[in-house]
Order: C-alpha cells, then sequence, then structure tokens
C-alpha cells in the first residue's frame, strides 16, 4: 500500500461513523462552528465530539482555527477534493469509451 492509499482509506473510515459524517453535514452548511457547539446536535458528550473531530482533522477533512478560547472547525476544501478525484477515479469508463 503506498502512503495516498492510506491517507484516502483513513478518509473513507472517517466518514464511515454517522456522528462524524454528521458533523461533516453540519460544518458544510455552518462553517467555523466550534467544538462546544457539537456535543449537543449530537447528543454526545464533549469528550466523545473531540476524539470524533481528532480523527476527522487527522484524515484532512476538517480545519482548525482558534477563535479566543475556543477552537473552530470548517471543511478542508483540499481534502474534500481529494475524495472527489478518488470517487471519480472509481467510476465505470463507458463501454463506447473503452473500445
Amino acid at each position: 500500500m503506498t502512503d495516498e492509499a492510506d491517507r484516502n482509506a483513513a478518509m473513507f473510515r472517517a466518514l464511515g461513523h454517522p456522528v462524524r459524517l454528521g458533523i461533516m453535514r453540519q460544518l458544510a452548511r455552518e462553517p467555523e462552528t466550534c467544538a462546544c457547539d457539537f456535543a449537543e446536535v449530537f447528543g454526545v458528550s464533549q469528550p466523545t465530539i473531540s476524539q470524533h473531530l481528532k480523527v476527522l482533522r487527522e484524515a484532512g477533512l476538517v480545519t482548525t482555527r482558534r477563535r479566543g478560547t475556543q477552537i473552530c472547525y470548517s471543511v478542508h476544501p483540499g481534502g474534500l477534493d481529494q475524495l472527489d478525484g478518488l470517487l471519480s477515479g472509481l467510476r465505470p469508463v463507458p463501454l463506447a469509451e473503452v473500445g
């Protein structure tokens, strides 16, 4: 396996949990969301949210920005571009283009 394949797999694993997928959807609607706002939305503890955000950050799917004492999260466009390219490469080529 290559480093790139490992990174791609980590992105898919990160999105494979319902809370993390929900966090990504929330961030798509509301960038610069504070970590503390997610616990209430998903009905889980703050430490659990922090762990999910760490997985998303390490997978390259979210970015952080400090705002005073709060850490705000946004979707990382580069991570989504990488996923989009990977998914595009998985689409079958129409038979007319093969032959």
